[in-house]
Order: C-alpha cells, then structure tokens, then sequence
C-alpha cells in the first residue's frame, strides 16, 4: 500500500528473510512469528484482497502445493459431531504460515521502489509534534541508527512497545484493553495414505460439560502434507506429547479427526502454543496523538486465534491504509481518519471474538448490557447454521470477515433462525 504512494518504502526486519527459493515446504518459522508453527488458514476476506494486490497469488500458492478449498465442497464444519449443511462461494487457502509468507515477501521485495533492512526497532525518533523517524540496532548491537521517514508504520505485532515509545517522549499512551482467556493449542503435521481421505479442511466445536470448547481444525498443505490443530482452554488445553493429540483427535465428535488419528502418520512431534489474552490499543480515544505515526495489525489488536481473523484484519487495516494515502492527507497531521476507519475494522472482529470468549466460565472480566440476550441469539444462529443453507451462507460470511458482525442480528435472519432450529427439535425423538 505505502509503495504506491511513496518515493521509498523502507520495511525494518529483525529476521533474516532471506529467500532461497524453496516454497515446497522447506522454509520453516522465523523467530519474530513464534506462532508461525501453528495451522493457518486464510479466511476468504484475507485470501480476495491479497489476489487483489497480488494478481495470480491464489493460482500461485496452488500451483506449488497449498489447497484451495471451498465451503461448499471441501470444507467441512462441525457442531458437536453434527456435520453442517455446505453451502459454496466461500473459499479458504490452506497452508503452512511460512509458506504463505515465503510467496507474500517474494512479491513484496520485488517493489521497484522498496528496500529491506535488518536490525530491531529501539523506538522512534520525533522531530517537534511529529514521529519523524526510528531508532534501531543493526548488524553492531553497541551502535543505534536512526532511519528518516515522512511516515511511520508500526507493524512489531501484539508485543509491540508503541506505547512506552509514546510516553517517553511525552506523549499519551492508548490504553490497551486485554481479555483474559488462556487458549492454549497444539499443532502437528501428518502423512497420510494415499486414497480417498474426506474433507480440505475440517472444522470441529464442541461444547464440553462445564460450557468451555473444545476445538480442532485439520487441512491439506504443502508437501503432500496435513495440518491439525487441538485446542482447549485453561487446564483443557492440550500437552506436547503425540500420544496425547492423538488420543483428543479420537476422542473429537467429528469423524475425519477420528479417521486421521487412525490412518495419518505423524511427522515429528506437536508444538504448543499458548495465548493468553485478547487485546487491542484503542488510539481513536487519545486526546493528543504525533503525526507521521500508523499502527496496523496486532499492533492493533490482536484476537483469539482460533478464529483465524489476525492475517484477514491485517489485510482490512491494509485496505483502510490505501483509502487514508488516496485521500490526499497532510502528513503533518494526526492520521485520526485512519485510526477512525481501523476502529469499525477492530470493533467488529472484536465482538465476533469477544462474544464467543466471556461466555465461557473460566474468562473473567465485565459482560456488557445485553450479553446473556446476544449470546442466546447467537446460540439460535449457530444451531440454525447446522441444517438452514441460507443461514449457514450468512454465518460464513461474517466468520470470513465478508459481512460485518451485525448482519446476522437483522429480524428476517433471526426469525428464519427461530424457525429452523423449532423445525430441528420437532423432528428430534
């Protein structure tokens, strides 16, 4: 986005990004995604604006290995072992993230007008009532260097220090809001036979007795491989051991867990990964703010993964990032319209999560007015999604980040909703 309206784009990278070339598999994880181990699949939102950007990116990522899947074919969704009704139109690109990102950076680096540097962010550098530059550490750790720039986009991620950044140089601080739920999951990569094999990707929820879930995600990928993703909150959350996912893949409700469990060959063991808390900086609500100063991505907030948001917002905050540029602003000024746009982008992913999360009973913090009515609604839409075809299309479409949250909320789909699932509980024995 910034290449199209800058001179020079200059990307600050701690990691060595050096490409060999290899995008069959054997790229693995940098050190700045310690998450980069783990399933993701990128939602429809996410994988259409990248093929925007990046015409041939889907076609590409095939090509070399990845899997396109559709919900209407080869995308399974399970609610308590109950396969729900597939609807298409919505599409998922399944790969490892590094990957993904190996395909992304090569078309990255290839901006005539962008220029990749190595070091780690120390803080920025202002020049009176405006971020004019970072402060960083290159290849001599004793040394710190300082890159100019007209504008600054902070993209370090939910660990980022923008804010003690910020109040050391007397400035306001956004006040960070977290949400404690403790998810912790495991992910693994398998070999299976060859011959039929179910489902592109699959999706399991299931609710245990005392109201937490329990959740599994599986998918082809490159190299001839598959993905598995366990998932459990608090002491549910699951162990490092093989022996151990195997045994929650038997025991998850939904078939092709169980199949993969039994027919898969595991390669290597599971790696864990725990997340504590949700969290979001609010800029929109500081007083005083420097110009020449962006956020983007889990800068700004970062969710549950487990619904896979964090690459879709990214590419959303992208999207708001080239409508704030086209728009011709004074880089002397605050970027307000920009936080302002991120903020609808954030709010919505954040009800999507939040709503799922304070249900649970293990999560602490305030409900908000109307929660035990919101969740009773969304308990009618999901147990609807199951059987109703036009329900299960609108649930996507949120869940993939195509249509905000508050669609599903509209009087025809709740009332449509009502009376699928009266229609479920009347053909019950």
């Amino acid at each position: 986005m910034l290449s199209d309206h800058a001179d020079e784009v200059v990307v600050l990278e701690r990691d060595d990004v050096a490409l060999s070339g290899d995008f069959g598999g054997g790229q693995g994880p940098r050190p700045g995604v310690p998450q980069g181990t783990q399933m993701h699949a990128l939602l429809d939102a996410g994988r259409r604006r990248m093929d925007g950007w990046f015409p041939g990116l889907s076609t590409e990522l095939v090509a070399d290995g990845a899997a396109l899947a559709d919900t209407g074919t080869d995308v399974h969704s399970y609610l308590d072992g109950s396969l729900k009704v597939l609807v298409g139109g919505v599409e998922m690109i399944s790969a490892t993230r590094p990957f993904l990102e190996a395909h992304l950076r090569r078309r990255v680096l290839a901006l005539h007008n962008l220029r990749l540097v190595n070091g780690r962010v120390r803080g920025l550098a202002f020049t009176a009532d405006r971020v004019s530059g970072v402060r960083y550490e290159g290849a001599d750790p004793a040394r710190e260097d300082v890159l100019t720039a007209d504008l600054v986009v902070d993209a370090t991620g939910r660990a980022s220090r923008i804010g003690a950044w910020l109040r050391e140089a007397g400035w306001p601080e956004p006040e960070t809001r977290r949400m404690h739920v403790d998810l912790g999951y495991a992910t693994a990569l398998f070999r299976r036979p060859e011959g039929p094999h179910g489902p592109t990707l699959a999706q399991s929820l299931a609710t245990l007795p005392d109201g937490r879930l329990r959740l599994g995600t599986l998918g082809r990928v490159e190299g001839d491989r598959w993905i598995v993703l366990v998932a459990g909150y608090a002491d549910d959350r699951p162990g490092p051991t093989t022996e151990e996912f195997l045994r929650r893949c038997r025991e998850d409700p939904a078939e092709p867990f169980r199949r993969l469990a039994e027919d898969g060959e595991p390669i290597g063991q599971p790696v864990t990964y725990r997340h504590p808390d949700n969290r979001r900086r609010d800029f929109h609500l500081l007083d005083r703010l420097p110009a020449g100063l962006l956020t983007i991505g889990d800068t700004l907030a970062s969710f549950n993964p487990i619904y896979g948001q964090g690459m879709s917002s990214a590419t959303m905050h992208a999207s708001c990032l080239a409508a704030y540029l086209e728009s011709g602003p004074s880089l002397r000024d605050p970027a307000w319209p920009y936080f302002r746009q991120t903020r609808t982008v954030v709010d919505d992913a954040w009800q999507t999560s939040a709503l799922n999360d304070l249900r649970m009973p293990h999560v602490t913090g305030a409900r908000p007015r109307g929660f035990s009515i919101a969740t009773r609604l969304s308990d009618l839409i999901v147990q609807a999604s199951v059987t109703d075809p036009v329900i299960h299309r609108r649930f996507l479409e949120v869940m993939h980040m195509l249509s905000p949250a508050k669609t599903l909320m509209r009087p025809t789909t709740l009332t449509r909703a009502a009376w699928t699932v009266r229609k479920q509980h009347a053909r019950r024995p």
